[in-house]
């Protein structure tokens, strides 16, 4: 099974907090109580995203972090690689090429890099803003993707995704 690590999991769910509430700056402490992370963990977040330019942050007693831009130009993709140092790969080759010692004799490096790009390219186009849809939306998107498992049935997802964005944003 592939799997992100629970890091970039959490950095998830603490952006999507932070996005929820974009008219006011957020403390770690805030965060941590309303999500049930422990504080450590979601500083370490705070300090990833905000180096990778998604958050801003602000010193003092009123201090915390916003957004630095819209949720909706910050993919999943983004908050992935800010967490993760680097672009996502589902193998040593999939994101950067060099780092595998055979790299130029490999049968199958060509059909990874194609898996990863194709599943970065989902990633890139799913928006901070989608993961913040209110509860009945995003079981009703949920639903509408249940079983799409085929590069064409995942078009089409991707396609409804973007209609569905369109309809909630206006």
């Amino acid at each position: 099974m592939l799997r992100m690590s629970k890091l970039a999991d959490y950095g998830t769910v603490v952006m999507s907090y932070i996005a929820k509430q974009p008219e006011r700056l957020i403390s770690a402490g805030e965060i941590s109580h309303a999500i049930g992370l422990e504080q450590p963990t979601v500083s370490k977040l705070l300090k990833l995203m905000t180096h990778a330019g998604l958050l801003v942050s602000r010193r003092g007693a009123m201090g915390g972090y916003s957004l630095s831009r819209s949720p909706q130009s910050i993919s999943v993709a983004d908050i992935i690689d800010a967490i993760e140092g680097a672009p996502m790969g589902l193998t040593e080759c999939g994101s950067t090429p060099g780092l595998c010692t055979r790299e130029s004799t490999c049968s199958v490096r060509a059909n990874w890099q194609r898996i990863s790009q194709s599943i970065r390219g989902i990633l890139a186009d799913v928006k901070l803003n989608d993961l913040i849809l209110p509860e009945p939306q995003a079981i009703s998107w949920r639903k509408h993707i249940e079983g799409t498992t085929s590069p064409d049935s995942m078009n089409e997802s991707m396609e409804a995704l973007h209609e569905h964005r369109n309809q909630v944003t206006g």
